[in-house]
């Protein structure tokens, strides 16, 4: 069984930047299609940024232009490059494996935590 750890995270201020790595304990090639999802406190969890085993990359309207989602299959790991962080980019990040085929399983990861505060 795959697991996801989140690493990263932190305070940074507005404007800032933060780059979160999610590695996988096994291997996640192109039949995983990879994600990011953010939880903020009193709200429900949100797609954050997607990436397809073959490199197609999807985001929420929230962080277009500011956020970058990328993976390295050699390494098993995707991340998530955050730029311009705002103090609404605070909330509890993570990583999300699904298989792409049969039987699709799906796996989360413990969540990092990102504060963006001055």
């Amino acid at each position: 069984q795959v697991q996801l750890v989140e690493s990263g995270g932190g305070l940074v201020q507005p404007g800032g930047s933060l780059r979160l790595s999610c590695a996988a304990s096994g291997n996640i090639d192109n039949r995983y299609a990879m994600a990011w999802h953010r939880q903020a406190p009193g709200k429900q969890r949100e797609l954050v940024a997607g990436i397809t085993g073959a490199g197609r990359t999807n985001y929420a309207d929230s962080v277009k232009g500011r956020f970058t989602i990328s993976r390295d299959n050699a390494k098993n790991t995707v991340y998530l490059q955050m730029n311009s962080l705002k103090p609404d980019d605070t909330a509890v990040y993570y990583c999300y494996a699904r298989l792409s085929q049969a039987p699709y399983s799906s796996i989360w990861g413990q969540g990092t935590q990102v504060t963006v505060s001055s």
